[in-house]
């Protein structure tokens, strides 16, 4: 073996992170046969993740040896490795002229189309490999991907089978095969196609990801804290792994462990490192820079800007304004249960209006109101980013709107095209999007405060009154409920909170436990979201002397039925750092007095958006004592509960929070200001509704 050989070898036993470049040519002008050998060690370089080393190696044999399919090909696949797929693209591009014959060639340009969410690219790719050679199980699976990506379901999981069929003990088939059957609402099939996987793999993390996202879907929320330990404890820079452990704890209301795991994620955002979702981060953060910086990372890596159109066409004057709704949630469901009548109410010889449907039709009496008051419904369910983001394109529409942000069924991936000139970030996510690609978010003075608009991305619309819509025309059920069937006592005091688990704090539920101490025979109704949740609940309050007997769990039933059983509650407790949203509103509707602390994030402000737009100061508070001292006086003074829920009553019909013609109104000059400023070829500012 020759000297530069020799010295090559010694250097890479150094664990040198560059090798010389002059070192490596002297290799190859030596002799032949040097060559190969060099060959022999980029590889075992890029098996060993000594990366840059494999691609100094690589590049001097291409420049060497001219015209070599293999050298081009492995560095197309170390670029890969290295997470920088346009280069990749470049060298399989330059190995496929040589060796157009070659399938393994086509099969990693396919992954890595499918990497840059270039799906029908990847297809194109994988058809080839499949064509020069049918039997090579990844081919199969990677198209399966990219079919999986355009909403093909179906087609997928043709595919999978395949590769399935061709290799058995495929871990990747069998957990991307699962996510397929997830996104068909298949779970419990999904479930068994994790665990298949992970018979095969006990150590392959994206399965066990995927079954504590699939697990937290059907609200088994300790198992899926399980799984994200698990992917934790395997690799503990897991891209949003705490994150999505730290929400999974909270739905559980399992609280051992949770500050240390929110300073670790705290941390983590600070160092710009991707730790947390916005959404479940939002549920226990009150720091508006954190919250900000945390969808930054998130929409960044996720969804980054990819801008495809221009709206050069749409500065037109004298025509309506065409305005576009993308949710999830078109049905029963709170975002829809909160914006019908606005939709009906919009003043159609101004404003055409189309929804976006990426979810699907319940049948409900909601959906069908829905559907009258839309000039359109598009199914956008089954279509790709690309094609989704093409037909909003092509229906002209000005303005945008986001309705889910990170929640529910969200298509941040189509905002991220930029299908409209105009992009609106609205009510389904309380919070910033953190993405250049969002111009607007609407909100009042209250959630957002003037001082505070420096940590949204978005310019902010500000609306005179409260931002949050209502449909002044929900029904409340006449059923009269006993109190043996709603589980309550006969006597004494109801404090409520119909909030979601995760947003109940261990320092909250302290004091809620208080609140019981000290006031005799009083009980604490909940919804019940989960056994697990009720379990831990349950757990807690034994650990704090109140017997679990006095906390007692609604079970979730339609909402006529739910508002009507408000009757049978005496004062409703908020929660913080994220208060009542769509549940405050369906409990002041019943005429059920709501209790909140202001936060100091949006999402901890909106109660106070709601009581300050019904004239209702004296339900605010604005500490922690504050809120537990008045908790306690609404409990012990009955004539003091009695005046608030006769002015709360007096004030439903006569204030602007449940005025749905007045928050249209309001709406409709926003759209128009965001559309005059566009016209005249304005960017984004902040806007003052007046």
């Amino acid at each position: 073996m020759s000297s530069p050989i020799l010295q090559i070898l010694e250097l890479l036993r150094e664990n040198i992170h560059a090798l010389p470049q002059e070192l490596i040519r002297e290799a190859t002008a030596e002799k032949a046969e040097n060559i190969d050998i060099l060959f022999n060690i980029g590889i075992e370089c890029a098996q060993n993740n000594r990366l840059a080393q494999a691609v100094l190696i690589f590049s001097e044999l291409s420049l060497t040896k001219k015209g070599d399919a293999a050298i081009l090909y492995n560095l197309g696949f170390i670029y890969s490795l290295l997470k920088e797929p346009r280069e990749a693209l470049k060298y399989y591009g330059e190995a496929l002229k040589l060796d157009p014959l070659d399938p393994a060639i086509y099969i990693n340009q396919g992954a890595t189309f499918n990497e840059l969410k270039q799906y029908e690219e990847a297809i194109q790719s994988l058809n080839q490999a499949v064509a020069l050679n049918p039997n090579i199980a990844e081919a199969w699976s990677n198209k399966g991907t990219a079919l999986n990506e355009l909403k093909r379901y179906e087609d997928a999981l043709a595919h999978y089978d395949k590769a399935l069929e061709l290799n058995p003990q495929y871990v990747e088939a069998w957990s991307n095969k699962g996510v397929t059957l997830a996104e068909l609402k298949r779970h419990e099939e999904a479930l068994a196609h994790y665990d298949k996987a992970l018979e095969i793999n006990p150590q392959y993390l994206e399965a066990w990801a995927n079954k504590g996202v699939i697990c937290a879907e059907l609200k088994r929320y300790e198992a899926a804290s399980q799984c994200f330990e698990r992917v934790l404890n395997l690799n503990p820079n897991f891209a949003f792994g705490k994150g999505a452990l730290l929400h999974d704890k909270m739905s559980a209301c399992d609280w051992k462990g949770l500050d240390g795991l929110y300073r670790s994620i705290c941390q983590d955002i600070r160092e710009r490192k991707k730790s947390a979702d916005p959404f479940g981060f939002q549920g226990i953060c009150d720091d508006e820079s954190l919250l900000q910086q945390c969808a930054e990372i998130f929409s960044n890596d996720k969804f980054p800007s990819d801008p495809q159109f221009n709206f050069e066409h749409l500065k037109r004057s004298g025509q309506k304004i065409r305005i576009g709704y993308l949710c999830g949630e078109f049905r029963e469901q709170a975002t829809a249960m909160l914006m019908t009548e606005l939709w009906e109410l919009h003043d159609k010889s101004q404003f055409e209006i189309v929804a976006f449907d990426n979810g699907w039709d319940d049948n409900s009496l909601r959906r069908k109101r829905i559907e009258a008051a839309f000039d359109e419904v598009i199914d956008i369910s089954r279509m790709s980013d690309e094609q989704a983001s093409t037909v909003i394109f092509n229906k002209e529409i000005d303005i945008l709107l986001n309705l889910n942000g990170f929640f529910g069924k969200p298509r941040q991936g189509i905002f991220a095209k930029k299908p409209a000139p105009i992009q609106v970030n609205y009510l389904g996510f309380p919070g910033t999007i953190g993405a250049s690609y969002m111009d607007y978010l609407i909100a009042d003075r209250i959630v957002i405060p003037n001082e505070s608009q420096q940590f949204y991305s978005e310019k902010i619309v500000q609306l005179p009154h409260c931002y949050q819509p209502n449909d002044s025309t929900r029904l409340i059920d006449g059923k009269q409920f006993s109190i043996g069937e709603l589980g309550l006592p006969q006597e004494g005091f109801v404090f409520c909170c119909f909030n979601n688990s995760y947003k109940i704090h261990p320092q909250l539920f302290d004091l809620w436990m208080r609140l019981l101490h000290a006031v005799q025979g009083s009980v604490l109704w909940l919804i019940e979201d989960s056994p697990d949740a009720r379990r831990h609940l349950q757990s807690a309050a034994q650990a704090r002397g109140i017997s679990p007997t006095r906390i007692i769990f609604a079970k979730r039933i339609p909402l006529p039925e739910h508002l009507a059983r408000h009757q049978y509650a005496d004062l409703f407790l908020d929660t913080l750092p994220y208060n009542a949203h769509t549940t405050a509103s369906d409990a002041l509707w019943a005429g059920l007095p709501v209790l909140t602390c202001t936060g100091t994030a949006f999402a901890g402000r909106v109660a106070t958006s709601m009581l300050t737009a019904l004239d209702m100061p004296e339900l605010i508070t604005s500490n922690a004592s504050q809120y537990e001292a008045l908790a306690h006086e609404l409990a012990t003074n009955p004539e003091m509960l009695q005046a608030i829920k006769a002015k709360l009553n007096k004030n439903l019909l006569s204030s602007p929070l449940f005025n749905a013609n007045l928050i249209v109104k309001d709406i409709e000059k926003a759209y128009q200001a965001m559309h005059q400023r566009f016209q005249e070829g304005l960017p984004p500012e902040h806007i003052k509704i007046n």
